[in-house]
Order: structure tokens, then C-alpha cells, then sequence
């Protein structure tokens, strides 16, 4: 179809000509999907993991000057570490990290001791795994965690990094997960209903990223694709199955053991007790600094009409980009 085409299209030419990327989505009818990259490792005060600056964490303090609990979702192989250090003293944000971890793997955070300090104790949570972690795994993993953290934190606003780099085959990363498996953890958290932002992330082997986050907007808007790729420009790049969705590999040991995976949710679930419930949690400690205002003119957000169900798809540098009306 020509919507699947585009999706292709655009993810592919993301990696080439990135600049011109929100001209390429106007002109093909795809204004209501904007998805850029989410420079999750970028500190305050240095450049970290190819992250010159955190987009995320820019976005954030722009959506807490109009929502009261942020909760943001990570499952780049990779620790988000940039945000989780951001906000890692206030209870306004939760930050939640799946990735790998051990033997010196980049970043070498995340640890899951790590837990926020100050106003944010225990408002940050990490899950380290070690390679091989496959789909089923992954997101009973993924479901039984975030189910109670939404439950406990009740966030008005998701903002979820979706690094493709734990797919299977990556360059640097070690898990064993399909397309599907990573965009499962898409769709359950669309599930809620709480306005989402999607943001992409890591990812080094650029077919399988084109092919994950063309598939994760088709989920985000409730489109199905086929598997079978449609021809476009970059068809050979597809090949040699020319598929859409990426399996995983029989012959990869699956390092996180059922006694392991039982023991983090233990952990987890120990931590999530000492969290405080919504809505218990004050707004307060506003950011000074309106992003909206600033670059885009827009002083109050009731100008975009957000109403159920609209999601916030993809933004960057707090660039809005809903189902129903579109600001840029």
C-alpha cells in the first residue's frame, strides 16, 4: 500500500537525509507522524553513546509545565542513563530502563540498586538483563512491571524511547527479539490510554531499524502492514527476504534464566512498594523555560484541543505531533 511504502521510505531516508525528513513526511499525507531520535545518553554537561544532546530530557520539562506525572519508558539495549541522571531527584518523573547489562556494556549503569534519591527515591526503576533476551521473555518481563508501575504511579503522560538496537542482529547490542516482540511493548503501552510520546533511539543495523519503527507507527496509528515489503527506492537494502518483520535466531542461548527473570521481578516489585501512590505527588517545581512558547509560539496547550483518545506521536525538541491537529 502506498501508506506502508512511506513508512519505508521515510525510515530509510531518516539515516540519509535527515534534515529533510519533515519536508518528506508533509509531502506524502504523513504530517501526524514525526519520529526523530531519542539521544537518551546526552548529559547536562557532556556529549555520551553518539547523544550530543538529550531530546528527551528537553521534551520532558516541557510536557511538566502542563502534566503533573511524567513517566518515561526505555527498551534501547542500552541504559538510558542521560535521563534517568536528570531526573533522578524529583518525584514528578519516572524513569524505567530495560537493557543489558554486565561485562562492561555501554553505559555500565543501570544496575537495578539505582533508585532515585531525594524527592525521586524509588521513582527510578532499572532492569538489567544479560544477552539473549528473546520476545516471551522480554514481555511477560515488560508487561508484569509496567502493569504495576502504571497502576502505582498513575502518570498523565508517557513518553517511551523505543531504541531498535535489541533487536536481533544488532551491531552492538545482544538480544535476541523480533519486530513484533519489541513492538508488543509499543502496543501494551498504548493499551492504557494515557497520551503517549514515541521517540526512537539506538539502533545499528539500519534495515531492521527502518523496519521496526515503520512497523511501531503502523501499531501507534492502528494500521496493519503486510509482511511481505512493498517495492520502493531502497528495496535492496530489504534483502534477501525483502520482509518486514526481523526473527529471532534459534541457535542464540537466552543468558536470562526463568530463577533470574523471577528474581528481578521480586526486586522490582519490593521497590515499587515504597513508592508513593498518585496522587499523592504535588505539582510543583514547574520549569521556567516554555519550549512551546519560545519556538513555536504556543502559550497554552488547550489551542490543541487534546481529547480522548488522542496520543502524542514522536516528538522532538517538544514538538507535537497528535492524531487530530498538528503543530509544528
Amino acid at each position: 500500500s502506498i501508506f506502508y511504502m512511506n513508512l519505508l521510505r521515510i525510515y530509510i531516508f531518516f539515516f540519509q537525509a535527515e534534515d529533510g525528513i519533515r519536508d518528506f513526511c508533509l509531502s506524502r499525507g504523513l504530517g501526524d507522524v514525526y519520529k526523530r531520535q531519542g539521544f537518551h545518553h546526552a548529559k547536562k554537561v557532556e556529549a555520551s553513546g553518539f547523544c550530543y544532546i538529550n531530546d528527551i530530557v528537553i521534551a520532558i520539562l516541557e510536557l511538566l509545565q502542563y502534566f503533573v506525572r511524567v513517566l518515561y519508558v526505555d527498551i534501547d539495549v542500552h541504559h538510558g542513563d542521560g535521563v534517568e541522571e536528570a531526573f533522578y531527584t524529583t518525584n514528578r518523573v519516572m524513569t524505567v530502563s530495560f537493557h543489558q547489562f554486565g561485562n562492561d556494556f555501554f553505559p555500565g549503569t543501570g544496575h537495578y540498586s539505582y533508585v532515585g534519591e531525594n524527592l525521586g527515591k524509588y521513582h527510578t526503576l532499572n532492569v538489567p538483563l544479560k544477552p539473549g533476551m528473546d520476545d516471551q521473555s522480554f514481555t511477560e518481563l515488560f508487561k508484569t512491571i509496567m502493569q504495576k508501575v502504571m497502576d502505582i504511579f498513575q502518570p498523565n503522560v508517557i513518553v517511551m524511547q523505543c531504541g531498535a538496537d535489541s533487536l536481533v542482529d544488532d551491531k552492538l547490542g545482544g538480544f535476541n527479539m523480533s519486530t513484533k516482540g519489541h513492538g508488543e511493548c509499543v502496543r501494551f503501552m498504548l493499551d492504557f490510554g494515557v497520551p503517549i510520546m514515541l521517540v526512537g533511539g539506538g539502533g545499528y543495523t539500519i534495515s531492521n531499524v527502518a523496519r521496526c519503527w515503520a512497523y511501531e507507527t503502523a501499531v501507534a496509528l492502528g494500521k496493519e502492514v503486510e509482511d511481505n515489503l512493498p517495492a520502493n527506492d531502497f528495496y535492496e537494502q530489504y534483502g534477501p527476504d525483502y520482509k518486514l518483520h526481523v526473527q529471532p535466531r534459534n541457535n542464540i542461548e537466552n543468558l536470562n534464566t526463568k530463577e533470574y527473570l523471577d528474581d528481578l521481578v521480586k526486586i522490582t516489585m519490593e521497590h515499587l512498594k515504597l513508592l508513593e501512590a498518585a496522587p499523592g505527588i504535588p505539582f510543583h517545581d514547574v520549569p521556567s523555560r516554555n519550549l512551546m512558547e519560545v519556538e513555536y509560539g504556543v502559550e497554552d496547550l488547550s489551542l490543541i484541543h487534546i481529547s480522548e483518545p488522542t496520543r502524542l506521536l514522536s516528538i522532538s525538541y517538544a514538538v507535537f505531533c497528535l492524531k487530530k491537529k498538528n503543530i509544528y
